[in-house]
């Protein structure tokens, strides 16, 4: 597990929330075959990328904004291409209440009338992003500043569909 973007006193309390985003709460995920669970991915891009700068127009690890990391996340992890840009991320899938969050629905925030930020949701509160003053990171859905700026969710593939491709990518 990597976490470069805390500092060394808040690692056991990182490691903790990294341990609570990947326990499932509620309903269990669909599992087919015997391939991941989309939340074992997502974790896996979290460990892959966690501290990685964020950096605006950034599409690689020496810098990546939101959107670059959601579609690295989406292509490397499910084989799912997304658009390049939030603008056009939050034109795909089915928009979905807060309440109905599953692992792998992106979630979307306007923190200013200028422009747009997204992540993608890991499971028991938490989301995966680029922060744009921390870098890639888990971060909480009810954190003052997370809850005050959600904007809308959005699944861009049914779970089912997620977790089949996962199975045929594991065969």
């Amino acid at each position: 597990m990597a976490y470069y973007d805390v500092d060394l006193p808040e690692l056991p309390k990182l490691k903790r929330y990294r341990q609570q985003a990947g326990q499932p709460q509620g309903p269990a995920e669909p599992q087919l075959a015997s391939g991941p669970s989309i939340r074992e991915v997502l974790l896996e891009e979290h460990d892959r990328w966690a501290g990685t700068p964020y950096r605006l127009g950034g599409t690689n690890a020496r810098g990546i904004d939101c959107s670059a990391l959601m579609q690295h996340v989406f292509s490397d992890g499910f084989g799912i291409e997304l658009p390049r840009t939030t603008r056009d991320q939050v034109k795909r899938g089915k928009r979905i209440d807060k309440s109905q969050l599953k692992p792998g629905d992106l979630v979307f925030f306007r923190p200013s009338r200028r422009y747009n930020h997204v992540g993608v949701y890991v499971g028991n509160g938490y989301f995966l992003h680029a922060s744009t003053s921390r870098g890639v990171k888990l971060s909480r859905l009810d954190n003052v500043y997370w809850s005050q700026h959600y904007w809308q969710s959005r699944r861009p593939m049914p779970h089912e569909a997620m977790q089949m491709k996962l199975a045929m990518r594991s065969q």
